[in-house]
């Protein structure tokens, strides 16, 4: 009798294990045994804890030498890049020991920056605001603006603008926005009334601030446009942020004492949501990307960006959308968001 496909062929087994199978078990038992599973990957799983303590008391790092604090804040949501390589690491290692310890950083790093992976983006909104810092030597400075102008935003702030080019910016703007003020090297366009516009003093001897009260159809809002120090990395100095520290506290100053409720800043911070040395600012203000943006919303430099240090803050005024826009002529991406009053 030919026996069917499947059957009991009488040697106690009705079937045999799948190959898949069987190896999985077998590499459980392989692994079982193997008593150094345990005891390899100290180091690695040292890294991960030292990963997990800068996320944790990242705020605890002494600016003293170097601003080494504010530099590690800055790149601070990279150190997602360590845990997959430290992850290979330890697989390669078949160290159970280093894979346990990456739960740490890996739960952290969700914990502090997963909110941002989400599109928290909605709809509604009155007022449409983007901000730029066009580059100083910006070849075409006429499509800049009008690319930044076909967003839609009814408020345009930019940054970085030279003395000689301020023209061709006030051409390519004036058909959408009949409202303007250029202090310095940053300048406000709005499809609304301007009034109060004056400089604001962030202890840099020239003008780089500005604020305005813009009167849009739902009330007044007051407008700051800021573009605070560079800073820079130099092997003998550290991270260079003194001036800008110092601004910051400046601006954090002005808005503090400002009398108008809703206040909006459009700028180039030089510096992320996470800098402590922002703090005169951030502290008193919400991020539109934090609030209601999609993903991290980097904006610099444009061609890899790698850090938000373009940022349009509120306060007193209800984010509800944030992105960041097509690239232009300059090394910064433009922002844009819009919010309710």
């Amino acid at each position: 009798m030919v026996q069917a496909y499947g059957a009991d062929t009488g040697n106690g087994s009705a079937e045999r294990p799948q190959p898949d199978e069987s190896r999985f078990r077998s590499l459980l038992k392989r692994a079982a045994r193997d008593r150094g599973i345990w005891r390899r990957g100290i180091v690695l799983a040292l890294c991960a804890v030292v990963l997990t303590l800068v996320m944790v008391v990242h705020a605890q790092i002494p600016n003293r030498v170097g601003n080494l604090g504010s530099l590690v804040e800055t790149f601070l949501p990279w150190i997602a890049l360590f845990i997959p390589f430290l992850l290979l690491l330890a697989l390669l290692r078949r160290s159970a020991t280093a894979l346990i310890a990456l739960l740490l950083p890996a739960v952290i790093w969700l914990n502090i920056f997963g909110g941002l992976i989400t599109d928290k983006s909605g709809t509604g909104g009155d007022l449409t605001v983007a901000t730029h810092n066009v580059n100083a030597g910006n070849p075409d400075p006429a499509g800049t603006a009008q690319q930044v102008a076909g967003s839609g935003a009814d408020v345009v702030a930019l940054q970085e603008l030279p003395g000689g080019q301020v023209p061709t910016y006030e051409k390519s703007l004036a058909a959408r926005y009949p409202y303007h003020s250029v202090q310095g090297t940053v300048g406000l366009w709005s499809k609304y009334p301007l009034s109060n516009t004056r400089p604001v003093d962030i202890k840099m001897g020239w003008t780089r601030a500005m604020r305005s009260t813009v009167k849009a159809p739902q009330g007044e809002v007051a407008v700051y446009v800021a573009h605070l120090p560079s800073v820079r990395v130099k092997l003998h100095a550290g991270f260079t942020a003194t001036q800008r520290d110092n601004s910051a506290d400046a601006l954090g100053e002005a808005i503090a004492d400002e009398p108008v409720e809703r206040v909006v800043l459009l700028g180039d911070l030089n510096g992320t949501m996470n800098d402590r040395s922002l703090n005169a600012v951030t502290s008193q203000m919400r991020s539109t990307q934090g609030a209601a943006g999609d993903g991290f919303g980097f904006s610099w430099p444009a061609s890899f960006p790698m850090a938000r240090i373009d940022q349009i803050m509120v306060k007193g005024v209800e984010p509800k959308s944030s992105w960041t826009l097509a690239a232009t002529d300059s090394d910064h991406l433009p922002i844009a968001a819009r919010v309710e009053l």
